[in-house]
């Protein structure tokens, strides 16, 4: 980033190349909108853009632009409060992205691997946004309990207390849909 600051511009694409598929995910897990997670994570390169001039590297790059895709989700949640996007499931055309079967699975395994990913991808939708945070950056993009604190703000207790829960629920929530499906068999 420090290059791209000096007018660098293959820096810029490499930060881009680096970082474009996790952080498109980010938004994708967080609000289940195609179109507006398409819009916040162009907002956030422009604002990556904008402040590279004033950028310090007193953060790791990656928290840094976390910490402003982080904020510009906040800013949007607020300005549609009464709309709780962050409860949205996943389509059924965003589904088939995420997973591709292996050509070694049997018809049965392969039904059996959709349903449980399907049932993972429900029980994330259902856990409180602070969790369901935490526990994608720290999944997902690999982010330290640490680095989330300072992305999102908050102390590195309260982090590890979200990732705890989240991985609490999560298990509770699985089991519980997995057995009623069992269930209904």
């Amino acid at each position: 980033m420090l290059s791209y600051a000096q007018g660098n511009s293959s820096a810029f694409e490499s930060l881009y190349k680096k970082h474009k598929g996790g952080l498109y995910r980010y938004f994708i897990r967080q609000i289940g909108d195609l179109q507006l997670a398409e819009d916040l994570y162009q907002e956030t390169w422009g604002r990556v853009i904008k402040a590279a001039s004033n950028y310090e590297s007193s953060a790791k790059f990656t928290t840094w632009l976390y910490r402003i895709a982080h904020n510009l989700l906040i800013d949007h949640v607020r300005a549609v409060k009464p709309v709780d996007l962050f409860s949205e499931t996943f389509t059924e055309e965003q589904d088939s992205e995420c997973f591709l079967p292996s050509d070694e699975l049997s018809p049965d395994r392969v039904m059996e691997v959709n349903v449980k990913a399907s049932l993972l991808k429900h029980c994330i939708s259902l856990l409180p946004t602070v969790q369901k945070e935490a526990l994608l950056l720290n999944m997902e993009g690999g982010f330290t309990a640490g680095a989330i604190a300072e992305i999102v703000g908050v102390t590195l207790e309260a982090t590890k207390s979200r990732i705890r829960y989240a991985n609490q629920g999560l298990k509770s929530c699985v089991m519980n849909k997995w057995q009623e499906v069992q269930d209904e068999r």
